[in-house]
């Protein structure tokens, strides 16, 4: 999927959590992170922490990996 806002971002999100069978609660409580919080990176809050942002990345397994337009 290609990222091109925090829409786009939190869309993919929320698919890769559901797609592990996760609520956000679950979630919060794994990640210590509050279902407030995960609630406003999945519908795209732009200004949501970055770093909070890719350790939910991580924590569901998911790669956030930069490459120049063109390239593949």
């Amino acid at each position: 999927m290609k990222i091109t806002d925090a829409a786009t971002f939190g869309a993919a999100i929320r698919q890769r959590r559901k797609s592990l069978h996760y609520t956000q609660a679950q979630l919060a409580e794994f990640s210590g992170l509050s279902t407030s919080f995960l609630s406003d990176l999945e519908n795209g809050k732009p200004t949501c922490s970055l770093e909070k942002a890719l350790f939910v990345l991580n924590l569901l397994g998911m790669d956030c990996e930069f490459r120049e337009r063109g390239d593949g």
